[in-house]
């Protein structure tokens, strides 16, 4: 049976990607960003609108396509998931 995997885990796969995927220093493009949180186009959509109005994501206009790279909040929120996320699977919480 394949194991879903939840709107946070989601949401932490994109900003590690952010964080530790970029293709450039511009950002990665929503295209990337679907290929490696393997989602599709209108549910990423709307994840990245709300991680960019929330301050976790900035969203660049390059050449007429947007972009997207971790900020520091972002940095400091996905660090704090991690420290979360370990804890729990130390002590078999399937979150």
């Amino acid at each position: 049976m394949a194991e879903y995997r939840t709107h946070m885990k989601i949401i932490g796969d994109i900003l590690s990607t952010t964080r530790d995927d970029l293709q450039d220093e511009d950002g990665a493009t929503v295209t990337y960003l679907i290929r490696k949180a393997n989602i599709s186009h209108s549910r990423i959509s709307r994840i990245l609108k709300t991680l960019v109005s929330q301050g976790l994501l900035e969203q660049i206009d390059s050449q007429g396509s947007n972009k997207y790279r971790i900020s520091q909040t972002g940095r400091e929120f996905l660090q704090a998931y991690n420290t979360f996320t370990n804890f729990a699977d130390n002590f078999g919480l399937n979150i």
